[in-house]
């Protein structure tokens, strides 16, 4: 389609205006072209101009009755110059002033005629409504124009005024108004459905437009991800085969190669981490994540976290507090695993983002759900003193692939999937996460679960009024450990410094009232807990039992604590339970769990029947198992295992450890086969799985099977100890 004069038309679609005109389609037939103004970025390169539609001009034509005969009425629509838009057939001249002009000469009144035909070109220059009275071929005619809107064009309306001009007057003003009324209402009308029109177009192309910013957002971020990752994978690869090079260089030196063993060790669980986020976040967006609920000891959890968390602790010289204030319900209802991986990404990021000597406290405590009594709401806080975040970053923490766009952090390893995997599972698990930072002031994430309470049978905690001190340079763990202490019967109090904590022994001995029991914190400022425990010792004698509490691995100091007079030792966090088992062998009770003055448990005497197809990882399983004194029969697949175990007698093997993939028979079948064999251990022996397929859903079809618990290859020995010391010794 062409405008008859494009320029025009074209210029006001540039300034944003909206503008009619007459044109030609590509036939040559004419049409009246709508045009809005559009400008937007074309495919090409390009940007259009506007968006035009046409309707063919015979349409107005119709509409305005130009050819009907009988009509008294006729109509022009002209331009400014007063040339014809468009006219009655039965009008030869080529503009309308042309028809006045030739009515002039031969007008009664001459002088009113010319006056006329002025006021009319001066209305059309000024593009307002004008009427006047006009001699016409020797008739009186009423000529009456109005401007159009969205053009320069002016609709003319010319009818008789004569004899009946009384009755025609007031019918063809009305037939006037109407007509008029009419042909507006249809311009508008059809504008309105046009810009309604490009309404909707403008805003499908915004909603393209927005999503093609997304997807070259998610573009980038993905490649930046990738770019990341190729770095974070490199490095702990570049860490194995390097100290894996140095041990085998350096074989008859022992030390250099546990230096090395214990790095390749670090690197290995830094690239498992990785390789879990990328598939979990894989879950996430295929919405395949799922959680599975089971029965969880809130004790275990934590403790299991510290220990994970005490190399990357110590290895940056970092300082780990665990407070446990007021948490009674320590058995819940929850997906473990999960609960994990949310605690230990918040963990690790506080290490990695801290600087060596900064200060990282985990924070746990309860309340009432609002769901009711079957429920427990328990709060976790990971705080730090670290780099910290900005507020522009913290908007998007938890996006996926994101990580804040800083020196420092570009120098940390990190693939950017662990908060946007920690909001996934605690939104998934219908709790509520909060994050407090600011830059080079630290980090707070607060996290609240509604967790439904196992129905476990608790024991009575209940030990003897003792007089007990307690030492610890942090005053909240000092004040939660009161609390914990008071609600199993036992009368505390709490000093800050070993200094103090002397006088006090002193002062009560003098008085022939020593402690019953002194609780010494590892890292005191000035005297440390055993430089403190030496001073006790010599001062009061070996009655009193001294017991030394830290959230670190006390194997390195051991011997000198025990050289200083130190009784046992506890683990932070310090539960109630933690407490309660840790000290009730001074009131001489036998108990079945762990006991402070010997953490390791012997296995040995334990037959373990393990179903495993790769030769490679029966040899690793077998050579790190038979550390923990155990047994070990081998099953090449799980037909095999079915079958050792139906020919063995009964109580023969005392667990069973199963791959999952498997020539012959998966580990699911021959774990079903088991529990459906009729003999007295087939649903007592403990089943636990030990496979690569480590996902939520993999975990719960585990479960279904009869299997007991489920381990993630590649094999941690600590959760294999752990996991059978509970098994073997409950059965």
């Amino acid at each position: 389609m062409q405008p008859l004069n494009p320029l025009p038309f074209v210029e006001a679609l540039i300034q944003g205006e909206q503008r009619v005109a007459v044109g030609t389609d590509a036939a040559g037939n004419e049409v009246v072209l709508f045009g809005v103004d559009a400008d937007y970025p074309l495919r090409n390169g390009d940007r259009s101009t506007g968006l035009i539609a046409a309707v063919p001009l015979e349409y107005v034509t119709d509409f305005l009755d130009l050819e009907d005969e009988g009509q008294l009425m006729y109509y022009h629509i002209i331009r400014p110059d007063a040339s014809f838009v468009i006219q009655n057939s039965n009008t030869e001249l080529v503009g309308f002033f042309n028809l006045l002009q030739n009515q002039i000469d031969s007008a009664s009144d001459k002088p009113s005629a010319e006056n006329s035909v002025k006021e009319f070109g001066d209305a059309l220059r000024d593009n307002r409504e004008y009427s006047t009275i006009f001699e016409l071929n020797g008739e009186e005619q009423k000529i009456c124009g109005i401007p159009l809107p969205y053009s320069e064009w002016y609709l003319v309306a010319v009818m008789p005024y004569g004899i009946l001009d009384n009755i025609i007057n007031s019918l063809s003003s009305q037939r006037m108004f109407m007509t008029l009324l009419s042909c507006v209402s249809v311009l508008i009308i059809l504008t309105l459905i046009f810009f309604r029109y490009f309404s909707m177009t403008r805003s499908q192309l915004f909603e393209l437009e927005k999503a093609r910013q997304e997807a070259l957002e998610a573009s980038r971020a993905k490649s930046e991800f990738l770019a990341n990752m190729s770095h974070d994978i490199r490095t702990p690869m570049n860490a194995i085969v390097g100290m894996t090079a140095i041990a085998t260089a350096h074989m008859d030196d022992r030390e250099q190669v546990q230096n090395c063993l214990r790095k390749i060790a670090l690197s290995s669980r830094y690239l498992l981490g990785l390789i879990n986020d990328v598939l979990d976040m894989s879950k996430i967006e295929s919405g395949k994540l799922t959680l599975t609920t089971d029965h969880i000891s809130l004790k275990e959890v934590v403790e299991g976290i510290v220990s994970i968390m005490q190399p990357q602790v110590k290895a940056k010289k970092q300082t780990f507090d665990i407070h446990i204030d007021n948490v009674v319900t320590e058995n819940v209802w929850c997906d473990g695993v999960r609960l994990n991986q949310v605690l230990l990404n918040l963990l690790s990021n506080a290490t990695k983002y801290t600087p060596e000597g900064g200060s990282i406290r985990l924070f746990l405590f309860e309340e009432k759900s609002p769901k009711g009594e079957d429920y427990v709401r328990i709060h976790i806080n990971v705080s730090d003193n670290g780099i910290g975040m900005s507020q522009e970053f913290l908007k998007k923490i938890y996006e996926s692939y994101s990580r804040a766009d800083e020196a420092r952090i570009h120098k940390t390893e990190g693939a950017g999937l662990g908060m946007a995997i920690t909001k996934y599972i605690v939104d998934a698990m219908e709790g509520t996460i909060d994050v407090q930072s600011e830059p080079d002031r630290g980090t707070e994430f607060q996290i609240a679960f509604d967790f439904e309470k196992a129905d476990a049978v608790e024991e009575d905690m209940v030990l003897p009024p003792w007089n007990m001190l307690v030492v610890d340079d942090d005053e909240l763990l000092c004040k939660t450990a009161m609390d914990a202490l008071k609600s199993i019967g036992i009368n505390a109090e709490w000093t800050l410094s070993g200094e103090e904590a002397i006088e006090l022994v002193i002062q009560r001995h003098n008085k022939g009232d020593d402690y019953q029991i002194i609780l010494l914190d590892w890292k005191l400022p000035g005297m440390n807990g055993i430089q403190a425990a030496k001073e006790i010792r010599r001062n009061l004698g070996d009655k009193v039992p001294i017991l030394l509490i830290s959230a670190y691995d006390w194997s390195e100091f051991e011997t000198e604590a025990r050289q200083a007079g130190i009784s046992g030792f506890i683990s932070k966090p310090l539960f109630k339970s933690t407490l309660f088992h840790s000290l009730r062998q001074y009131m001489g009770a036998e108990t079945a769990h762990e006991q402070i003055l010997d953490p390791n448990i012997d296995l040995s005497g334990h037959r373990i029947l393990l179903a495993e197809d790769n030769e490679l990882n029966w040899e690793v399983a077998n050579e790190l198992l038979s550390d923990l004194g155990v047994e070990l029969d081998w099953a090449e697949d799980g037909q095999i295992c079915l079958k050792k175990f139906q020919k063995s007698p009964e109580g023969y093997y005392d667990a069973v450890l199963m791959d999952i993939r498997m020539p012959h028979m998966t580990g699911y079948e021959a774990a079903k086969a088991i529990r459906e064999l009729n003999r007295s251990d087939a649903l007592s022996v403990p089943i636990i799985a030990m496979s690569a397929d480590a996902f939520s859903d993999d975990i719960q079809r585990c479960h279904e099977c009869g299997m007991n618990a489920h381990i993630a290859k590649p094999i941690d020995i600590m959760e294999v100890s752990r996991l059978l010391k509970r098994f073997l010794i409950k059965k």
